[in-house]
Parts: C-alpha cells; sequence; structure tokens
C-alpha cells in the first residue's frame, strides 16, 4: 500500500467542528481514483480470508468504503445510520465522543447469529462511535465481529475502547499534532 500517497491526499481542517480538534477529512481520498483504490484494495487483502458475510458502514463516510469493499468481498452491506434515517424496525445505541453525545442505529434484521461482520468507518478517534457500532453489532450476536478504520488517531485517549475481542486494524496511524 502507497501509505504516503495517502497521506498527502488527506485534508486537515484545524478547528473543526469545533476549536481544538483536527479533522481529517478523508473526503479528498474519496475524490482521488488512485487512493480509493488504494484503500478498497488494502481492506479487501486484511479481510479476505476471514470469512466476512456482512459489512456494517458508519454513517456516512464509512459508507463509501464499506460498501465497495462489501462488494469485492461478495458479502452484504449494512448501514450504520443517525436516528431516523431507516425506515423500518431499528436497535440503537448511544455513546459520548469528543465534542457531545449521539446515536446509531441499524435495522433490527440487518445482521444474522452466523454472520461475521466486518465493521469499518473513517476514523478512529475517541472510539465513541467505532465502540458503540460494534455494540451495535454485538447485539445481533453474530459469530465473529472485525473493526477497520482507515486512519488510526494514535494520540487522542480512548474514552470508549472497542472491545477486547474485536480484531481492529486501520490503514493509517497518524498524529493529531
Amino acid at each position: 500500500m502507497d501509505k504516503q500517497l495517502l497521506i498527502d491526499n488527506i485534508r486537515k481542517v484545524p478547528d473543526y467542528p469545533m476549536k481544538g480538534i483536527m479533522f481529517f477529512d478523508v473526503t479528498t481520498l474519496f475524490k482521488d481514483r488512485r487512493c480509493l483504490e488504494e484503500i478498497v484494495n488494502e481492506v479487501f487483502e486484511i479481510y479476505k480470508d476471514k470469512g466476512i458475510t456482512k459489512v456494517a458502514g458508519v454513517e456516512s463516510r464509512g459508507f463509501v468504503i464499506g460498501a465497495a469493499v462489501a462488494a469485492k468481498l461478495g458479502a452484504g452491506f449494512v448501514p450504520v445510520r443517525k436516528p431516523g434515517k431507516l425506515p423500518a424496525e431499528t436497535v440503537r445505541e448511544s455513546f459520548a465522543k469528543e465534542y457531545g453525545r449521539d446515536v446509531i442505529e441499524m435495522h433490527t434484521d440487518a445482521i444474522e447469529p452466523g454472520d461475521v461482520v466486518l465493521v469499518h468507518d473513517d476514523i478512529l478517534a475517541t472510539g465513541g462511535t467505532a465502540s458503540a457500532a460494534v455494540r451495535l453489532v454485538q447485539k445481533f450476536q453474530p459469530k465473529a465481529v472485525y473493526a477497520n478504520f482507515i486512519i488510526d488517531i494514535i494520540d487522542i485517549p480512548r474514552l470508549s475502547p472497542i472491545s477486547a475481542d474485536v480484531e481492529v486494524s486501520s490503514l493509517l496511524q497518524l498524529s493529531e499534532k
């Protein structure tokens, strides 16, 4: 994987969404064909032999890579969304993040007990969204759960660690500084 290509194409936005936060904007990776291919191919390589049956992409940037990887793995795609965005019955999980509280939801029929699920999102920072997404998926009692991120921001304290029984990977480990 060409890590430098990815690093060179990430837009850093200081003080967004609030003062003191350095926001890593991965949409700049998605608009570059080479970066998009690098990310999808690398995530596929990590998980191609894990028996993934569903990819749960976290709203909204997790949808982009999550859906592409699901298609490449021959797996289904499950959206993890903010409240009120899914049309049928949902299950929800609330969580704290670095700049407030939030809730995510999935359809109640999204995952079966025999599924092997990859949770994908763009950034792992304090762990709030990631750990909530994993907990949400685990409510369905799948066979196994994995978690993957494009970027792990390594110098931010994990306020909500991901469950120790979940294998976690990231393509890049970057500093907020």
